[in-house]
Parts: C-alpha cells; sequence; structure tokens
C-alpha cells in the first residue's frame, strides 16, 4: 500500500500524464485542421506512448554512461520500419520524442514546445481560411499529402476556360480521337466543390461530372 501512495506521489508520474495529455492535445489539433492520416488507432496509441517512452529513456540513462551507450545501440536497431508518408509527419514524431527527452531535464520547457507545435499547427489552418475568403491559397493542394479533400471529375465536349483557369484544377487532359476534355479538381471543403458543381450543370457541352468524397 505504502509504495502505491509513493507512486501516485511520485512527480515523475505528473510529467508522465503532462506528455499523455500533451501527445493527445497534438493528435487532435492534427484531425481538427483535416489531418486524417493522425486520426487511426495507430497514431493516436503513438502520440500517447512516445512522449512517455522518450521521458523514461532519458531518466534511466542521464546519469549512467555505460546504459546511455548501451540504449543508444538498442534504438538504433530498434526503429520505424513503416514508411513515413510526408516531412511534417516526420517532424511530428521527432517532436512528440523531443516533447519527453526535454521533459527529463525542464517540464517548462517542454511545455512551451507544446505551445509551439500547436500554434504553428492551428496557425496555418487560419491562414488557410484566411486566404481562402480572398480567393487565394496560402498552400498548395496535393494527393501526396493525407489532408481531407475532394475532388471533381468533369468530361466535356469542349474546352472549357472556367476550369482551366481554376486555382483547384490539378489534371487536364484532352482526348483528340474522342474529342473529349477532361479536367480533375480538388477542394479542401465540400461547399467549394458544390459551388464548383453547380456553376457547371449549366454548360450544355459536359458530358459528365463525378464527385468524390473520401
Amino acid at each position: 500500500m505504502d509504495n502505491i501512495i509513493k507512486i501516485i506521489y511520485d512527480p515523475n508520474l505528473s510529467i508522465l500524464l503532462f506528455l499523455v495529455v500533451s501527445g493527445l492535445i497534438i493528435r487532435q489539433s492534427l484531425v481538427f485542421v483535416g489531418q486524417i492520416w493522425a486520426n487511426t488507432y495507430h497514431h493516436l496509441a503513438t502520440y500517447l506512448l512516445l512522449p512517455g517512452i522518450a521521458f523514461v529513456i532519458t531518466k534511466i540513462i542521464k546519469q549512467d554512461i555505460a546504459l546511455s551507450l548501451g540504449m543508444i545501440g538498442a534504438l538504433s536497431i530498434v526503429r520505424f520500419r513503416n514508411p513515413v508518408k510526408s516531412p511534417f509527419e516526420l517532424v511530428i514524431f521527432f517532436g512528440l520524442l523531443t516533447l519527453g527527452i526535454v521533459a527529463g531535464v525542464e517540464v517548462k520547457i517542454s511545455a512551451m514546445l507544446l505551445a509551439l507545435i500547436v500554434a504553428v499547427i492551428f496557425g496555418i489552418h487560419i491562414f488557410e481560411n484566411i486566404f481562402s475568403y480572398f480567393g487565394k491559397s496560402f498552400t498548395n493542394y496535393s494527393f501526396n499529402e493525407a489532408n481531407q479533400i475532394y475532388s471533381l471529375e468533369v468530361l466535356s465536349k469542349k474546352k472549357l476556360d472556367i476550369l482551366e483557369k481554376n486555382k483547384n484544377l490539378i489534371n487536364f487532359y484532352f482526348n483528340k480521337d474522342e474529342n473529349e476534355y477532361s479536367y480533375r479538381l480538388i477542394f479542401r471543403s465540400k461547399k467549394d466543390l458544390y459551388q464548383t458543381k453547380e456553376t457547371l450543370e449549366i454548360i450544355s457541352d459536359i458530358v459528365s461530372v463525378k464527385v468524390d468524397l473520401n
């Protein structure tokens, strides 16, 4: 019973809880701004565990040179085997590790790092909305990034300047044999997609319009 009480009042436990909450805050921030690659069971578990694991490693090895050398060798063997989808995902993983390592030295600095990461995530999202309001784009669209995006595919009998000049156009193809023009656009919001779709429905030269909401 006494050992349980000691564990409960151990300052390291409060730091571990702080790191778990920090990981959860970062994960939820990413999901909120549309980074759907973070909205999985594996990413949730990673974000909750990785900072705490880094903290424990730091606490164990910081006063033992021999153990620290052995741990470095072990970490070089046990490493991430799954492919990282983007540099941003790699930065987030590195940030989670840094949260745990820094917390072993100074919790206040770890809290400042958490605030910086969350501020950057929401700051980019806010600037995207501001630029979108004025009809401009703060960042480029890409299928290589796992953002929440919606696509619109249009097949037309004639060339459509309204689509070729559209900022959301990512692919254009002309089939000379069939005399058909194919356009592919992507959007970050369903509202923008449906507004474009309604504009196209009144054009008689359009053969088909395909909407993908996945």
